[in-house]
């Protein structure tokens, strides 16, 4: 089975050490999107799951500890999302491994990961050293957080709130910190930082805050908020090009950044914001 309620999520474990592919637990997409109007094979979008993986270690063949940050890409078209409690119980499951280099690591998650999504999965290992003098960048655009507006709706997301200005087509990039959903399972929360770049009819930036911030009490996914967000303001704006792009925060020593766009060339950086 394969649905959350049948994940390692929320639930008292025994952390592996030694390596173990099998810990791994994929999630189809599609029953969400069901939800939101997408068929399957017909993606209305392009796009990635950027992940980034702060504790990843294993052994040298002498049994010396090494440990490498590591940046992992899930394309939007794969069948599967994985589980991130059963992705981090497999990361820690090299920590005992005696592997003869870091290609060999990132051959083995490569593999295994590509097979756990049902597509070809990307991975990047970096030792901490190679990270020396990367700034922090917050998403750029305009920040919808200080608006002054009152607000009373955290959920179930209110679509109904998203809507044009009526003025003609513009190029715009709209920034807020305020998203926040919930985990399909334990309830724990989820925080993240949205960048909505558009071009067509101006978007109500007020409108637009109160959507974002009704996904307080949600719960959904990460990637699949993202999804909802893209195809909500598809449906009531009418953008002639969208892209989305949330950044949230690290939960057990992960974060998961989806990346949804109508341009299919555009390929989202991994910039790490403060709160990440």
């Amino acid at each position: 089975m394969s649905s959350p309620e049948h994940s390692p999520l929320g639930k008292s474990t025994v952390y592996a050490d030694r390596y173990d592919a099998g810990l791994l637990f994929p999630i189809p997409r599609q029953g969400k999107r069901d939800e939101i109007g997408i068929a399957a094979g017909a993606l209305p979008f392009h796009g990635v799951d950027v992940w980034n993986g702060y504790e990843l270690s294993w052994l040298d063949t002498r049994g010396k500890p090494v440990v490498a940050i590591a940046e992992f890409r899930f394309p939007a078209s794969t069948p599967h999302i994985v589980e991130s409690k059963s992705f981090k119980l497999y990361l820690n499951s090299f920590a005992q491994e005696r592997l003869a280099d870091a290609d060999a690591v990132q051959a083995i998650l490569q593999r295994d990961l590509s097979a756990a999504s049902g597509g070809m999965a990307d991975v990047i290992l970096r030792a901490p050293g190679d990270l020396d003098g990367t700034a922090l960048a917050e998403p750029e655009g305009t920040l919808l957080d200080s608006l002054d507006i009152a607000i009373d709706c955290y959920g179930p997301p209110r679509a109904d709130f998203l809507a044009t200005t009526g003025e003609g087509t513009v190029d715009d990039v709209l920034v807020s910190h305020l998203l926040r959903s919930n985990c399909p399972v334990t309830g724990q929360p989820d925080w993240g930082s949205v960048q909505i770049a558009y071009r067509g009819p101006r978007i109500d930036q007020a409108g637009l805050l109160r959507y974002l911030v009704s996904f307080r009490n949600h719960t959904e996914f990460h990637e699949q908020c993202v999804e909802r967000i893209f195809m909500d303001m598809t449906a009531r704006c009418a953008p002639e090009a969208l892209s989305v792009y949330a950044r949230y925060t690290r939960r057990g020593g992960l974060d998961i950044n989806p990346f949804r766009s109508t341009d299919r060339n555009a390929v989202p950086g991994n910039p790490r914001g403060a709160r990440q």
